[in-house]
């Protein structure tokens, strides 16, 4: 079996967010990288699973520079065996998914997994443009996945409840929350990655369709007011007059 993990990093939750360019580019100055919670801790995870139980492989994808190495080791060392950089900043969803695409359909894999969405942009579009450009059915938000054969069972978030869906191979797929546990790398696992290959691609898209008009900070968060748990007169009239909620 041969299963594609792609990996996208994104800024620690601890970042502070800055912009330049007139409000129109991501400053990335001082910014630590992680790899894309959902695309480590569960489409990563379950890839080195499905490979733990049938054989095969694991490899991860990345559309990124050099600074993106850093990241993809960490994925290798969390088990996977080789690694593809696609040598292009990825700019908007649509290019990286082609980029992808493009490389994951002369590999022929098995199994496509991504992760639902980046923490940072979130737009859980990678994962269809990928399924479409190659012509493969895609499965979103998927929870669970078993394989039985040539077939693989997954259940997926839907609107009040849990959808069961059947898949043959090969197909992609959106990793979310419980489709996999979070694997620690080890001290081992963070040697071994240091010599795992990392196989660099020129892009062959390298086109972007989006334009980032500007970007903006939300409104700072107001000061908390404490209010006695008896004074529900003013309780009442804050929410009333000032948050407007009631």
């Amino acid at each position: 079996m041969k299963v594609l993990v792609c990996i996208s990093k994104a800024p620690d939750t601890t970042t502070k967010i800055a912009f330049t360019n007139g409000d129109t580019k991501f400053d990335e100055n001082g910014v630590k990288y992680i790899v894309n919670p959902y695309d480590e801790w569960y489409a990563l995870v379950k890839g080195l699973e499905l490979v733990e139980a049938n054989g095969g492989t694991v490899t991860t994808i990345t559309v990124g520079n050099t600074e993106d190495e850093a990241t993809i080791r960490k994925a290798l060392a969390v088990g996977a065996d080789d690694a593809i950089r696609i040598n292009a900043v990825a700019e908007d969803a649509g290019q990286v998914a082609a980029e992808i695409a493009k490389v994951a359909k002369e590999g022929n894999y098995d199994i496509i997994l991504v992760g639902k969405e980046t923490i940072d942009y979130n737009g859980s579009q990678v994962g269809a443009m990928i399924a479409e450009h190659l012509d493969l059915p895609f499965v979103s938000l998927g929870e669970s996945l078993k394989l039985n054969g040539n077939t693989a069972t997954l259940e997926k978030e839907a609107i009040g409840g849990v959808e069961t869906v059947e898949v043959d191979l090969p197909f992609v797929v959106s990793c979310a929350k419980g489709m996999a546990e979070q694997r620690i790398p080890n001290m081992r696992g963070i040697m071994a990655a240091r010599t795992k290959p990392l196989k660099v691609v020129e892009p062959s898209v390298n086109s972007t369709q989006t334009t980032f008009v500007k970007y903006a900070l939300p409104a700072p968060k107001s000061a908390v007011k404490l209010i006695d748990p008896n004074n529900m007169d003013e309780l009442v009239q804050l929410l009333h007059n000032e948050a407007k909620v009631i």
